[in-house]
């Protein structure tokens, strides 16, 4: 498979949009696309990582090339579930992934994928309307130190230790420290979080971890 061209900054701020509400959905939606995020521009060399926390985690394993995840497991919360590819919609806006009884996670395939150099984005359902409680209904319990594995299209894994999990309101979206560059395969996890304001959640529940184990 050929590798995407990687989004330019404007492109990525626009995909943004759609997560700001990623795992939000209630019967019928399908993506968001009504506020533009703010974002905080990381500095580089303040001794902290694009999560913030300026935390030590475990040594990075040695980075692997392109393949496409296609499971996705999270132990300290039971997650293990099938991950379906998503792009943009035919506005420019990122897909989330469909409301159904069988509720998967969705990698954005503009991002790199899991273990590659740079952040794999990977969004999920709070709730899936009619249905109840989504793929990643209990995101915000992660802490640090916990394990993420994302199970690879040729046979492979990678293993990620969390770093950092953030809640932020969606007038705060860091858009910055999601999709912009880094230098070690690292790994962003989205959905929704806070208070339900109406139909809708405040906040994004933003997890970030690092590569720490590799396996064939």
């Amino acid at each position: 498979m050929t590798a995407p061209r990687p989004l330019s900054r404007r492109a990525f701020a626009t995909a943004t949009l759609a997560a700001l509400l990623a795992g939000c959905a209630e019967e019928g939606a399908g993506r968001q696309d009504d506020a533009a995020p703010g974002s905080r521009r990381r500095r580089d060399g303040d001794g902290a990582g694009a999560d913030g926390s300026g935390a030590a985690t475990p040594n990075s394993a040695r980075a692997l090339g392109r393949s496409t995840p296609v499971r996705l497991r999270i132990p300290a919360i039971e997650v293990d579930t099938p991950v379906i590819r998503l792009g943009l919609a035919r506005d420019g806006t990122v897909e989330v992934p469909p409301i159904t009884a069988d509720d998967r996670a969705g990698w954005y395939r503009h991002s790199p994928t899991p273990g590659q150099v740079g952040p794999s984005v990977v969004l999920g359902h709070v709730t899936v309307g009619k249905y109840g409680d989504g793929v990643f209904r209990d995101l915000g319990r992660l802490r640090r130190g916990d394990r993420i594995v994302a199970g690879r299209e040729d046979g492979s894994s990678a293993e990620f230790t969390v770093s950092a999990v953030r809640t932020v309101a969606k007038a705060d979206f860091p858009a910055d420290d999601v999709y912009g560059d880094v230098d070690r395969p690292e790994l962003r996890l989205i959905t929704c979080g806070g208070p339900r304001e109406g139909e809708e959640y405040r906040d994004n529940v933003i997890v970030f971890a690092r590569l720490s184990a590799t396996s064939s």
